[in-house]
């Protein structure tokens, strides 16, 4: 009896799935697996919040097999090793599973094809992550894109699949093959679950995801185009950590959304398309995982000041947009992007700081936190990566940031609620209050919210030297 495994990665669905379409087309016995492994559960860039997310997106998962007649199994090591091995128990003749760009991800399943072409069974990768195969667009001299203009352009143009239906069934998985379970938290990982946020800003898994896309598309999308930046409005997505474990198709999505048209559906579509640039830029510039894109500035210098590097984790730093984002972060796993943007910027302009310390960080709490994007995005904001910009159009001021993008001061007192009673027109300059006012606020500045860190306009100057002393201008 022919006999397949699906390896399951961060492909967490069962609607649009390319792997399991063909799976259950061409084998009689279908046998979906995730294997937790170590080296990313303990690796480079470990995460409580995204691992507990992770494990509730599995239990989803099995559920919805479950319905169809199968269920997931679950195994626990090096992925080169498990698959053979449940190959063998299942007799299985294939595994498929669905490709990725990031250079680990690209290592690991070069071991999995090469332990399985050794063991007698067929390695079948695909894609499915994206919209498009994110190796398709090149220039007219067929060089990949460092650029997002001309990417756009090229990947409007790119053929598109077919959006394919979910299975009604499965067939049963074999008799003899262990199921294993999903862990019932990341405790049982050796991970310490006091890392886990404490208000997830989505639940995981396909059904809330899909109903969570279906509430957006349906009429959240309206106004996007003017939204998007808006911090304290629902105006965006929060899709986010859904695109990152795959819960929900980047294709199914730029359908359903070009289905409903306008500059709202097109400005959306044009945020994927973001997402499948720094997967392009990821797998043709591998190096970029850990060194910048322009190498004129591998050489700039960062402060090693951990006293600064802390205030700014914690969402101490003295200047309320920066805190407010940060604190967002610690309590959500989640950010918006216009408060990225500023602590981006704050964290390697202002404080001087190595943008991989950003990214790290990001790592650690982001429910969506996946390489391609956050490199990407720490690359663009820190002026190091395919941004074509000069590095002083990134040097955002956090005063003005908070008065353009949270004008009635709803963000910032959501997430730094010791300035819950200061007047607007000292929200985001808390420093310039009398003390008479600070009581009338009910806060002390130095006491109950910080002192400025640092003064901006200074070290917008002293960023400003930095990058030129290493560009050479």
């Amino acid at each position: 009896m022919k006999t397949a495994l699906l390896w399951y990665r961060r492909d967490l669905r069962v609607h649009d799935h390319p792997a399991l379409h063909a799976a259950a087309g061409e084998f009689e016995r279908l046998v979906a697996v995730f294997v937790l492994d170590d080296a990313l559960l303990h690796g480079r860039f470990p995460s409580a919040s995204r691992t507990q997310f992770l494990l509730g997106c599995l239990r989803a998962l099995d559920d919805e097999l479950r319905r169809r007649g199968s269920a997931l199994i679950i195994r626990h090591g090096a992925p080169e090793r498990e698959l053979v091995a449940l190959a063998g128990e299942a007799g299985a003749q294939a595994v498929l599973w669905t490709s990725d760009v990031a250079p680990y991800a690209r290592a690991r399943d070069g071991r999995v094809s090469e332990a399985l072409g050794e063991a007698g069974v067929e390695a079948r990768p695909s894609g499915g992550n994206y919209v498009v195969d994110v190796s398709k667009p090149r220039s007219k001299s067929g060089t990949p894109y460092s650029v997002f203009s001309p990417f756009w352009r090229s990947w409007v143009d790119v053929e598109r699949r077919d959006v394919l239906r979910a299975p009604r069934t499965l067939p049963r998985l074999p008799s003899k093959v262990r199921r294993g379970q999903v862990p019932g938290g990341v405790g049982d990982l050796g991970i310490d679950d006091g890392g886990v946020v404490a208000e997830p800003v989505v639940e995981p898994g396909e059904a809330a995801a899909r109903e969570a896309a279906a509430r957006w598309l349906d009429g959240g999308l309206e106004h996007y185009a003017d939204r998007q930046d808006a911090m304290a409005r629902r105006g965006t997505s929060l899709l986010s950590p859904y695109l990152r474990w795959g819960c929900l198709s980047a294709r199914e999505l730029e359908e359903r959304a070009r289905g409903r048209g306008g500059k709202d559906a097109d400005a959306w579509v044009r945020q994927l398309c973001w997402r499948e640039f720094y997967a392009h830029v990821l797998l043709m510039w591998p190096a970029n995982a850990r060194q910048e894109f322009q190498e004129r500035y591998r050489e700039l210098e960062w402060a090693d000041d951990p006293e600064l590097l802390g205030a700014w984790q914690r969402g101490e730093t003295g200047y309320p947009i920066v805190d407010a984002g940060m604190r967002q972060l610690a309590a959500t796993g989640w950010m918006h992007n216009r408060a990225r943007l500023a602590v981006g910027s704050f964290l390697t302009k202002d404080l001087h700081l190595d943008w991989r310390e950003g990214e790290a960080w990001f790592e650690r709490l982001l429910l969506d936190g996946e390489p391609a994007q956050n490199n990407g995005n720490w690359q663009w904001i820190a002026s190091v990566g395919t941004d074509p910009a000069p590095f002083f159009r990134r040097m955002y001021n956090p005063t003005l940031q908070g008065q353009r993008f949270d004008p009635t001061g709803q963000y910032v007192r959501r997430w730094v609620p010791q300035l819950r009673d200061v007047p607007d027109e000292y929200l985001f300059e808390p420093w310039k209050l009398s003390e008479a006012q600070q009581r009338e606020a009910g806060m002390r500045l130095g006491g109950d919210y910080p002192e400025p860190v640092v003064d901006h306009r200074a070290e917008r100057e002293r960023a400003m030297e930095r990058y030129r002393r290493a560009a050479g201008s």
